[in-house]
Parts: structure tokens; sequence; C-alpha cells
């Protein structure tokens, strides 16, 4: 018809400012306008007859809001011509409004949020415009009606009261759920608001057409969730936590995403507990710290202290802070399994056997490295029997092999310390693969698989936080044995004392007690003695620590502090005679006596000690070390036979014992009464401790690419051309001898090729050519 306006249905939830849209149609119309809002009364039909003759626009307002009658009587207006525009919410929810619809025909306009500026307009440009505009998510009739500081207004506040009052149960529960601003997918919401999940959709189309949702979003808009909060009692809000908290753990929600949820509303009920809880024992061994939070949380909520106290205890043990693991209450069997690896972190070997042997599954097992490591073999095998993970079924094989001999023992922890990085723990261990791998390493004279195997438990972060320390102290106890001083001096520097546990205190001691010895300074020894003291006093001795163990006792002796030695070796006596006298053991044993006889400068006992060394049955490190102290007791009487003790220097340091070759060969250069073979001596001690030096403030000096003086000299005559003959002459050494030079070289820098040799070499000396 003739004038009527080109929007004919204007669509939008209640905010979005239909009435302000109507308004605006009817300044711009060129004819009389008739509103129609409802409740209308009994003059509706007058009122359109009248509005038909007079040709007037007939305005709709609320049309979701009248009777059916009153539907039918305004399409049938529309359909004689009446000029009509209608305003209502999105959803067409009976058929006499969609009728309506469609009787008027023309175009519809839907009214969505307004952008920042809009918004700035519509309230005057306030400072706080843009949070202004998050808080509406952009409905202008919400943006007006938010206080001066941008909080809802008692005007909203009332304002969404009556829109909330008239609702049906299910969209109002669901406007009170979703004011807790959670984001909980819909399943979880039906739980919460006790619907069929089919009913929630329906649910939340009504809020949405009362304005309370975030347009396209089913989340609520910011300032209608503070209104009905602010509406809330306590006891309500109390009621809507505990309510989602069970729905969540019903559905099987992920228990971080519950918890994070419940933790931003601040839930403190009994269900929002045990989500807090269940986060807590999530993250026990992926992230302790977190989970000890999520305990603090579940404390404040009203959970059971003793229904927390594994799952803290666990934490605490990982992050190695203090520990109250008794074996009681409901989770006893848990905190048994702390109480013994807590005991092994302090070095209590015998103590952690006791309390794991005697707890549930998989204490056994885990009980075994510290079975073996103090001699009770019987025990050891017995345990290893019990079921338990594939990982420390493992780990328990590798132990006992490791009772027995160390070098067959080594690929076994290997493959416990693979098991345990694919799966996830089940319990705090007492020691890890990689660190009892690399300890036994050590004594089969295989110093490369044990800076393998801590090099991978760092990077995998295996055992925890607490475990970061034992295995960076235990990579430069590696390092220091072969002559690489700069990794203990690090960690030297780094480690703080007072916040490690007995075992790394041990392992810390005989660090310094051993860079201060090769550094040849009495004085660092001296004051690496406060250390040392009190790691002997604790007579913490266990099969695992017997090289630590030799740096100790050596200092002690190095001090003539006699009394502080005898128990230890007794003690290491003990525990391998009760494993039955393995030969690689009692030969690393019989070693640490040789070494403290020969720091107490007494040949009788070195001669003592050297005869109790048999190479029977045992590997070449304990051929190499028996060979080694036979000669050491024939030097300490002046019987010096150069060539033998060369011969057996090169053992040792094939054996990673290259400190020991060198001072093997240097008190027979100060013994010998041969002027030549003494600068041959001499020269061969240089070479075997001359990868790195300490000097005297403790500080590693490292050469280039690793390499000693003379084996920088070597290295340039190589690449220059020369043969070891030509080099030796210029060097006035035998071409035997540079021929060691170039193997070390060869093995420090990696170098399996000729060609990988020489571009290695030119790389480490900056060498363009």
């Amino acid at each position: 018809m003739p004038g009527s306006p080109q929007v004919t249905v204007v669509v939008g939830v209640d905010g979005a400012g239909r009435t302000h849209r109507l308004d605006e149609i009817a300044a711009a119309a060129d004819r009389p306008v008739v509103r129609v809002n409802p409740p209308i009364g009994d003059d509706l039909s007058a009122l359109l007859d009248r509005a038909e003759r007079d040709g007037a626009l007939v305005l709709v307002d609320d049309a979701h809001r009248l009777t059916d009658g009153e539907l039918a009587a305004l399409a049938r207006s529309a359909r004689r011509g009446v000029g009509m525009v209608v305003a209502r919410r999105p959803t067409l929810d009976r058929p006499d409004l969609a009728e309506l619809d469609e009787a008027v025909g023309g175009r519809v306009e839907q009214l969505g949020p307004l952008d920042a500026d809009a918004v700035a307009r519509l309230t005057g440009s306030p400072p706080d415009a843009l949070a202004r505009h998050r808080a509406s998510a952009g409905l202008p009739g919400i943006a007006a009606a938010l206080g001066p500081d941008g909080s809802p207004s008692p005007t909203l506040v009332a304002r969404v009261q009556r829109r909330l009052a008239p609702l049906d149960p299910a969209p109002a529960g669901l406007a009170r759920l979703l004011a807790l601003r959670l984001d909980l997918a819909d399943p979880v919401l039906a739980a919460a608001a006790d619907l069929d999940p089919d009913a929630v959709a329906g649910g939340l189309r009504v809020l949405r057409d009362v304005g309370f949702l975030v347009p396209g979003s089913e989340a609520m808009v910011p300032a209608v969730a503070e209104a009905i909060l602010a509406d809330l009692p306590p006891a309500e809000r109390r009621r809507a936590h505990d309510a989602v908290a069970r729905a969540l753990i019903a559905t099987g929600a992920d228990p971080l995403t519950a918890a994070g949820q419940l933790r931003a509303a601040r839930a403190r009920t009994p269900a929002a507990a045990q989500a807090y809880r269940a986060a807590g024992d999530r993250l026990r061994f992926d992230d302790p710290a977190a989970a000890i939070a999520w305990y603090d949380d579940a404390a404040e909520a009203g959970a059971d202290a003793a229904t927390l106290a594994a799952g803290r205890a666990e934490s605490s043990a990982l992050l190695g802070l203090a520990v109250d693991a008794s074996p009681t209450g409901p989770d006893a069997a848990r905190l048994a399994l702390v109480d013994g690896a807590v005991e092994a972190h302090h070095g209590r070997a015998a103590r952690a056997a006791r309390a794991l042997a005697g707890a549930g599954e998989p204490g056994p097992l885990l009980a075994v490295p510290s079975l073996v490591a103090t001699g009770d073999s019987d025990g050891a095998r017995a345990a290893a029997a019990t079921p338990g993970p594939p990982a420390l079924r493992r780990l328990a094989e590798a132990s006992l092999a490791a009772a027995t001999d160390p070098v067959p023992a080594v690929p076994l922890f290997i493959e416990a310390a693979e098991h345990v990085e694919r799966t996830p723990p089940v319990a705090v261990l007492p020691d890890t693969p990689h660190a009892l791998g690399a300890l036994a390493a050590l004594v089969a004279g295989d110093a490369a698989s044990a800076e393998h195997l801590l090099g991978r438990a760092l990077e995998a972060g295996v055992g925890g936080p607490v475990a970061v320390p034992r295995h960076r102290l235990l990579l430069a106890w590696v390092r220091l044995r072969i002559g690489r001083y700069d990794t203990a001096v690090a960690e030297l520097a780094r480690a703080d004392a007072s916040r490690l546990p007995g075992r790394e205190r041990l392992l810390l001691a005989a660090l310094s007690a051993g860079l201060a010895r090769r550094g040849g300074d009495i004085g660092r020894l001296r004051e690496a003695w406060a250390a040392v003291e009190p790691a002997l006093a604790r007579h913490t001795v266990d099969l695992f620590t017997v090289e630590q163990l030799e740096e100790l006792a050596v200092a002690a002796a190095r001090l003539r502090h006699h009394a502080r030695v005898a128990p230890v070796l007794d003690a290491l006596d003990d525990i391998v005679g009760r494993l039955g006298q393995p030969p690689a053991w009692a030969v690393a044993v019989g070693w640490v006596r040789l070494q403290v006889a020969i720091a107490g400068e007494d040949p009788a006992e070195v001669a003592t000690a050297a005869a109790r060394l048999t190479a029977e049955g045992a590997g070449e490190r304990a051929r190499s070390m028996t060979a080694a102290a036979a000669q050491w007791a024939r030097i300490l009487v002046g019987e010096v036979d150069p060539d033998g003790v060369m011969a057996v220097a090169e053992r040792l340091a094939a054996v990673e014992l290259p400190w020991e070759a060198s001072r093997l060969v240097g008190q027979a250069a100060i013994r010998t009464t041969d002027p030549g073979a003494a600068r041959r001596l001499l020269e061969r001690a240089r070479e075997l401790s001359s990868a790195e030096v300490v000097s005297t403030d403790g500080r590693a000096e490292t050469l280039r690419g690793g390499l000693s003086e003379r084996e920088v000299e070597v290295a340039r005559m190589v690449l220059a051309g020369g043969t070891y003959r030509e080099i030796g002459g210029r060097l006035f050494i035998s071409p035997k001898t540079v021929e060691h030079h170039v193997a070390r070289i060869r093995t420090k820098l990696g170098a399996t090729t000729r060609a990988e040799f020489i571009a290695a070499l030119r790389d480490a000396l900056g060498d363009p050519a």
C-alpha cells in the first residue's frame, strides 16, 4: 500500500533497542501513528478500525507478549491493508505470532549489539566506555542502565529481577547457574539444573530472548550475571556452586577444568572440595606445587584433612619439602610409600627398605634398590618377585643384577629408565633408574652411559623436582670422576646444601672434597671438611655410594681424621660380605681402602689393601684397579717398573679413572731413580690430568675444545700434516705418546672419521684453513 514502511518487523532481544527503533520509525512516518503496547485491554478492535479509517501506521511493541486473539486481530488488519510495524523477540514460539509476521510482510530488521563507539555515544562518552561495552555486551538497554562506575545500577538489578520473575523454573534455574560464569558444557548445565539435556537448549533460547546472553553466545552478559548474583543470597549461591561441582564430577568432566571453573567462582562447598582434591590428585606427580595449591583449596572448602594427607605428602616429597607421612588413615598404604621414598631421599637406605617392603603394592618392588644397597640380597630377591607395574619390575630386575655385577645391570637400568619415562608414575620414586643406572655405570667404567641416563632424566623431569638436583649433582660427579671438572664446579656454586636432602648433601660433600683433592689445595680440603664431617657422621652407608664415600674417606685420611674412616670402611665391607662378595663391588670397596692407605702414606697398609684385591671373576675395570693396586704397593717401597706403571695407567684411563692413573704415574715418577724414566712418567702424568685443571680458587680452567696445552700443540702439528714420528721429534716425546695424544683428542672432539677429526680440529683451534 502507498506510504507503508519498508521495515515491518523489528527483531531483537530485550534491551536491544526495539522500542527505540519503533520511536525512530514513528518520528519518520508521514502519517498518523497508533501505538499498540501490551497489555492492550478491550479496545483493540476499535483502535484498529480507527487506524484503518484514518490511514494510520500501527506500531506494535512486544508482540510476543500479546494473546493469541490479539495477534490474530492484528494479522487480520494487516491483511486488510493497515500499515503495521511489529517489534518482537527473536523466537517465534507460537503459530499466531508467526502468522502476524507473515501478514505484515515487508522487511525484517535484526537488531544486533552496539559497537564500543556506539555505546560511548549512548552513554555520553564516559572514560570507562570500553568497560561498559564489555559489561553490557553491546546491548543498549543494559549499557544505559549501568551505574556511574560501570557496575549494575539498582535500576538494572530491578529490571533483571522483573525479567527473571515470570520465567519458568527451568530457564530461571539455568540463569542462576550461568550467572556463575563458569563456561559449563550442556551436559553439566543439565545435571546441575536437574534438567533433561534436551531441555537446556529451550531454556537457553528463553534467556537469549530476555537479553541475558551475550549475542551469538551461550555466556551470560557480565552485567546481568552481576545483577543476578547481587540479588542471590549467599546460601543460594553456595547451593548453585555445589550443584555445579556435583554435576562436573558426575558427568566425568576433566578434574582440572572443573576445579579451575570452581576456583574462578571461589566456590567453597563440599562438592567443590571434592573437585579440588581431584585436581590435586591429577597433578601431584606432574606439577606437585600446583597440586598442593589445589589441596589447600580443598581444605578451605571443608575437605577432611585425612583424605588429603596422602596426595599432599606425595606432592611435598616430590618438591623436597618436609613431609608428615605417618602411615595412618584411609590412605595408609600410599603414605607408607611416601615414607619409604623420603627415607631414601635422605640417604637412609635401611629405613627406606623397611618402610617400602612393609607397604602394599608396589612397595616391595620399590624397596629392591634399597635392599640391595644395604646388602639384603635374600630380601631383595623376595621383593622383586612381587607384582607391580612393568617399569618398577624392570627397576627391581636391574637392581638385583647390579648386586652381582654392575656391567650387565647397566642395559637393564636403561630399559627401566625408558619404561619410567613412558608410563605415568604410581608412587614417589625412592630413586630413579637413571640415577641408579648412572652409579652402576660408573662402577662398570661406562661414563658415557651414565651421562646418557642423567641427561635423559633431566630432559624428561623424571622423579619430580626433588630429583633435579640429584641428577645434576650426579652428572657433575660423573664428570669429576672422568676428569672434566667444569660441571662439578658449576654445581658447587649453584647448590644450596641447606635445601638438599641428606643423600644429596653427601654427594655435594664428595664433590667438594674431590675438587679440592684434585686441585692439590689442602686449604680448600679443610674448608670442604665442614660438609664432609657431618656426611660421614650420619653413617648412611650403602652400596651405591661407594665411590662418593671413597672421596669422603680419603679427605678424612688426608686431614688425619682416621676415626671417621674406619666405621665407613667396616660398613662397606659388611654390605659386600652379605651380598656374597661380588667381585666388582669387592674390588670397589677394596679400592677405597687402598686409596685411604695411599692418602695416609702407609706403605704397609697399601700392601695389605692391594693383597686383598682379587680380579678373579671381575670385569676389566676391576682387573685394572687390581693391577694398579699391585703397582702402587711396589711403587711406595721404591720398586718402580716404568713400563709396567705406564701400561697399568693406560688401563685405568681406559676404564674412566684418569685422575687415579695420573696419580699412579706421578708417584712412580718421583720414586724412580732413572731420570729419563722420571721425565717420561711425569710427562704422562701431566697428560692424564690435563683435560681440565682446577685452579687454586676452585675454578675449572677449560682449554680450547677441552684440549690441554700439549694436546693443542699436537693438534696444530696434525693439521700441518706431521706424522707421529715428526711430531714426537719436535716435542721430544715418543711416537707412541703422540698416538695416545691423538686418540684422546679424537675422543674429546667426538670424531669418528678422519674427515670429521680434521673438521673438528679446525673448529676447536679456530683454524679456517
